[in-house]
């Protein structure tokens, strides 16, 4: 079924109809049904409808939306698209008085409204999702306890951190996403039912009473604005794109603690897999797939943005291509979040001690603590640091001469600061990586997520 064949003496190619239809739309049965109530009560509304047609609408929408919920809403192949499909199941519920179901609005309004009933709904279900895995990682920081590991510049150990510390980064760095698509939802929550194909309508609807039935907070304020527009939409997928980034910089963590050579982390049998060849072999594909579909969803962020740029006002086709992008965007992030958090929450995490040069910049700031500048105070750690690595030591067998040797503002009871805990115990930053830090980051993201 189309709704536009009155215009034409001939039905549509074959060939026309394969390149056109796209059954992605489907996923938006739900919201186009909950749309049309809303629309059909506005006309009753407004004495566009009588109450008799506005009943028999409802009673029509009402079965069908059964029959999504239930999955039994049958398709046809002869629906060009979810519109037409819900119009298409009216006729044959309650008969004609379906053809008034569309009396001002166009498919234009129409399915920019089903997407922001779908995006609304999906930020606060992406954003409990992240809440989810924010708190995975706050029971492993807890469960790290006073563990101590080397933070890493240049993929090169630099300063001694507690684990609790590295993990908890990826929990503000996800507050970060989802504080995103709590953001993105006031702008999704603008109804642009009424707006119809692009200059509104001449019978007296009201927009803002269908958009307070459907519990919007703003109505459009340009018609042409409302059904030509999918920042909204390339914005979401900005927000996934996002999130998927920190996922993506996450498994690479991942990735490399379970190896062999760093020795960090071991991961639950349920959460990886074996090697078809290598007997020995533990893989962690969930978060090598991770990072491989984060890339995916990079490409559907150019999508959407490419499919914008040049757009005259109004609705144009092109637009049809906005959900494949944003529903596999949508669909790979949340499913990455909850494997994700099943890898990381089964885990086991084991670091080995870091090599006490992590603490070469304590010495150095116990020189700059006696007064030597900083610049002064590195080189001579530097040269302490270069003449034990060429011998295969580190500073923690370094002797209270090396110490002198290297600066006469060193002294034998420095060398008590040259391990990796005494580092982290010295540290006085607030948010830098000690325990007391990271007790305060605990309490603080205890406190956001309520």
């Amino acid at each position: 079924m189309t709704l536009w064949g009155g215009r034409f003496e001939e039905g549509p190619g074959e060939l026309l109809w394969r390149f056109t239809v796209d059954h992605a739309d489907r996923r938006l049965l739900v919201d186009d049904i909950e749309g049309s109530k809303a629309h059909a009560a506005m006309l009753a509304e407004v004495g566009v409808l009588t109450a008799e047609e506005r009943d028999q609408l409802q009673l029509g929408l009402a079965t069908a939306l059964a029959e999504a919920a239930s999955g039994g809403f049958a398709w046809s192949d002869g629906d060009e698209d979810v519109h037409s499909a819900v119009e298409r199941r009216l006729y044959e519920l309650i008969g004609e008085v379906a053809g008034k179901l569309h009396t001002g609005r166009s498919r234009n309004d129409q399915v920019c409204l089903d997407l922001r009933l779908y995006l609304r709904r999906a930020a606060g279900e992406r954003a409990a999702e992240i809440t989810d895995l924010v708190r995975v990682l706050m029971g492993c920081a807890e469960d790290a306890g006073d563990t101590v590991v080397a933070s890493y510049t240049h993929v090169q150990q630099a300063q001694a951190v507690p684990l609790a510390h590295h993990l908890l980064a990826y929990a503000w760095m996800l507050l970060r996403d989802r504080s995103r698509f709590l953001d993105a939802y006031l702008r999704i929550d603008v109804s642009p039912l009424g707006a119809g194909a692009s200059a509104g309508s001449r019978l007296p609807i009201d927009p803002g009473r269908s958009a307070a039935s459907l519990g919007f907070q703003a109505v459009f304020a340009n018609s042409m604005d409302a059904v030509a527009s999918r920042d909204f939409v390339a914005e979401y997928v900005f927000c996934c794109a996002q999130t998927m980034v920190t996922l993506s910089r996450l498994s690479e963590e991942m990735v490399l603690w379970g190896t062999e050579e760093f020795g960090w982390a071991t991961f639950s049998d349920a959460f990886t897999t074996g090697s078809s060849a290598m007997p020995q072999k533990k893989n962690p594909d969930i978060a090598e797939l991770t990072r491989g579909k984060a890339a995916a969803v990079i490409g559907d962020l150019t999508t959407l943005l490419a499919l914008q740029k040049g757009l005259p006002l109004t609705y144009n086709r092109d637009l049809q291509e906005d959900k494949r992008a944003v529903f596999h965007a949508d669909d790979t992030l949340a499913l990455a979040l909850v494997a994700m958090g099943g890898m990381i929450e089964s885990a086991s995490f084991h670091p080995p001690e870091p090599s006490s040069m992590v603490t070469a910049l304590d010495l150095a700031e116990l020189l700059v603590g006696r007064g030597v500048p900083f610049r002064a105070a590195h080189d001579a750690v530097g040269r302490l640091v270069a003449g034990l690595a060429a011998q295969g030591r580190t500073l923690s067998d370094a002797t209270a001469g090396e110490l002198e040797a290297a600066h006469t503002q060193l002294i034998p009871e420095d060398l008590a600061e040259l391990s990796p805990g005494a580092s982290v115990a010295s540290r006085i930053t607030a948010g830098g990586g000690s325990m007391e830090s990271v007790r305060a980051q605990l309490d603080r993201l205890r406190e956001i997520l309520g």
